[in-house]
């Protein structure tokens, strides 16, 4: 359903980043909620989409870590129609904002992905920016600027820099120790990404940067939740912490795509049994989506799905400062919305900014005029 008109969408059970609501409806205007109101308490004449029985209505997953979709890797085609290619795979999957990310590489790679990114930003809803895996010191911020690099790597006062230029900066790929994370954190770092993945271990002489993501209630960490990258004790450990975890897909190529093989740097990957390794067995990345990512994050890890939903939308959208519009289901939020079956997070619909991107196959009652 995509109207002009004021129109309300349905669902048996609407969680809206705080709660659950049954039997209720979003009422959307253009690409803002303007109301949840009853289903009972809609005007007959309004325009009504309602969901099969025991759906769930849900704020849109934000994913930050969107290597690739649809067969298309970021750094191999870093253009407008890359980006396009790449969030329309994922919002099959729920998706209805992403980071696309640009693994580390030439600084003209990431000045094209820079451009790209700003582009797209300004056409697609649901692109909010770009994600450059190394540092990059920019004042241009298409939309939000999020960069991962290892704090032991840079010289003092670079990530302040970075942090003053409106960019967020995440530690990742590094060796960083407590004492060198927390100097960081002091700069303004507040990001861990893949928390476990590719920095310092735990361990018990050096608590390196996953003690100081734990400890911290500043500290946002993205969570690879494949049962692949991180053994799940070890992600249950990570929701006991202090900090705040948010679910990302580190996904590549294959996620909505046909083929299961592509290259990076001139090294041949392969998707295999829900992840991605080079020829010599070395992790690279994900097939996992947004919805597997909230179904393991509730089967392997014991979460309720409220909180998995938290964890797949508000948090990353707090975590990139627009908790203001994304991340919630509430007057005046952009209509980011995802529609799924509660039993295995199939996705039956997403809408973004009030646009139905991806629908069900009828299952039931569709509507009224």
């Amino acid at each position: 359903m995509n109207s002009l008109r004021p129109h309300a969408i349905a669902a048996d059970h609407v969680f809206d980043g705080t709660v659950v609501r049954e039997h209720t409806a979003v009422v959307v205007d253009g690409a803002r909620i303007v109301d949840l109101v009853a289903t009972s308490e809609l005007p007959r004449t309004m325009l009504l989409r309602a969901l099969p029985d025991d759906a769930w209505l849900a704020p849109g997953f934000i994913d930050l870590q969107v290597n690739g979709g649809g067969d298309v890797l970021f750094n191999d085609q870093p253009t407008v129609e890359g980006i396009r290619s790449i969030a329309a795979a994922h919002r099959k999957f729920g998706t209805t904002g992403l980071l696309p990310t640009l693994i580390s590489d030439s600084a003209e790679k990431m000045r094209l992905a820079l451009d790209a990114a700003s582009a797209a930003a300004s056409e697609e809803g649901g692109v909010l920016g770009v994600h450059l895996e190394g540092p990059f010191l920019s004042s241009e911020k298409p939309g939000v600027l999020l960069v991962t690099l290892a704090p032991e790597a840079v010289p003092p006062g670079f990530i302040a820099e970075l942090v003053a230029a409106g960019i967020r900066v995440s530690l990742g790929h590094s060796m960083a120790s407590y004492r060198q994370t927390r100097a960081a954190m002091a700069e303004g770092l507040t990001g861990f990404t893949h928390l476990f993945n590719a920095m310092r271990p735990l361990s018990s002489r050096e608590g390196g940067p996953i003690a100081q993501a734990l400890e911290s209630p500043d500290a946002w960490y993205g969570l690879i939740v494949d049962g692949v990258h991180v053994d799940p004790a070890m992600l249950r450990l990570a929701l006991r912490g202090l900090g705040h975890p948010m679910l990302v897909t580190d996904a590549m190529p294959p996620v909505g795509g046909s083929s299961a093989n592509f290259s990076l740097h001139g090294k041949n990957i392969t998707a295999r049994d829900g992840y991605c390794v080079t020829d010599d067995g070395t992790l690279a990345g994900t097939v996992l989506d947004m919805a597997a990512a909230v179904r393991n994050c509730i089967r392997l890890l014991g979460v309720a799905l409220p909180d998995a939903l938290r964890f797949a939308s508000a948090h990353p959208a707090t975590f990139l400062g627009l908790e203001h519009m994304l991340g919630k289901l509430a007057p005046g939020y952009r209509a980011d919305l995802v529609a799924f079956d509660p039993n295995d997070i199939t996705v039956l619909a997403t809408w973004v900014a009030g646009r139905d991107d991806h629908s069900f196959r009828p299952r039931g009652p569709l509507g009224r005029s």
